[in-house]
């Protein structure tokens, strides 16, 4: 071979190396998903969003990403060895639903993304403090005692003669009974008073519907978990056959029948946690992540319920509606 020639091969070969080596090391991500409810799916919902908001800053799942989705589906005695599953797989970081979701993830030391249902994290002892989480877990987390009172004025603007209000949560989810006790109290301070009705299991919401018909209250409201959304259609049809007004933490629910909702939007809470997951892909440690407040809350009506159980919309609160279902 010529010498010119050989020095072109070699040239082009050191070309080629790095462009090889970087294709053979380029890294592939990993996140986990877990929920006490069913499984998140890339391709429905929030997992939509939040897989969608990934692939903008260039993680995208077959590619350079996996995704490792793991739901209790109600089931929550199953959520620490869901975690442990997460954590044998490798996951780069978990993504959270509900506290006890979020409470496994911590134990379990895998940096941590709350992105909703988590309830107070500092009151539960998820994070040292919002601006600080100081530990392996950080993310998205409402104000309970703001939300609260938003819901209740709500149900006041409906009904002026509000007096009782039942509350359904589950009593095992320890962020949902903190988020049930600041909404007693926001609504004891208001005057109104609160006939609590704690479930653990589908069974005892048929006690929570023979206390309210046997005590009816004026209306519900329903704090959202695996466990009552899982049962959310008794609830909607107890309400319905009873001409009972009620509110919920979630739009889906108001989808699905139910009078009227108010709660974070749940899109912008899985962008904002999409970003946080990217952040912590580039090396920063979730104690460095201050732990962030939705911005966007949607308030929806569903004008066919109301109609079914006779109730009247005011104007007044219609037009504070983002969204009116026909």
């Amino acid at each position: 071979m010529r010498r010119r020639e050989f020095l072109a091969l070699v040239s082009c070969v050191a070309a080629a190396c790095p462009l090889a080596a970087r294709a053979q090391t380029a890294r592939v991500y990993r996140v986990g998903t877990l929920t006490a409810g069913p499984p998140i799916s890339p391709a429905a919902d929030r997992g939509k969003v939040f897989f969608n908001e990934l692939a903008k800053r260039g993680y995208v799942v077959g590619h350079n990403l996996v995704h490792e989705a793991r739901g209790a589906s109600g089931k929550l005695e199953l959520v620490p060895k869901l975690m442990q599953e997460l954590k044998a797989a490798g996951v780069d970081v978990v993504v959270t639903i509900s506290y006890p979701a979020a409470s496994a993830a911590k134990v379990s030391g895998v940096p941590t993304v709350l992105a909703s249902g988590s309830g107070d994290p500092v009151k539960t002892g998820l994070v040292e403090s919002l601006a600080h989480p100081g530990g392996n877990v950080t993310g998205i987390a409402d104000d309970a005692s703001t939300l609260s009172t938003k819901r209740l004025s709500l149900l006041t603007a409906l009904l002026p003669r509000l007096h009782r209000v039942a509350m359904i949560w589950n009593k095992d989810d320890l962020g949902m009974s903190m988020r049930y006790e600041t909404s007693a109290k926001a609504a004891q301070g208001v005057g109104i008073t609160v006939q609590p009705l704690g479930v653990r299991e589908p069974d005892d919401f048929n006690e929570a519907f023979e206390a309210m018909t046997r005590d009816p209250p004026d209306a519900i409201l329903m704090v959202s978990d695996s466990l009552t959304l899982l049962n959310r259609k008794r609830v909607i049809d107890y309400a319905a056959t009873h001409r009972l007004p009620a509110i919920y933490e979630a739009d889906s629910i108001v989808r699905d029948g139910g009078l009227m909702s108010y709660g974070a939007d749940s899109s912008e809470s899985f962008e904002r946690a999409a970003a946080m997951v990217d952040r912590i892909f580039k090396g920063t440690t979730p104690a460095d992540l201050p732990v962030e407040q939705p911005t966007r809350y949607q308030f929806v009506i569903n004008l066919k319920t109301a109609k079914s159980i006779g109730l009247e919309i005011p104007s007044t609160l219609a037009a504070l509606a983002d969204e009116v279902i026909e």
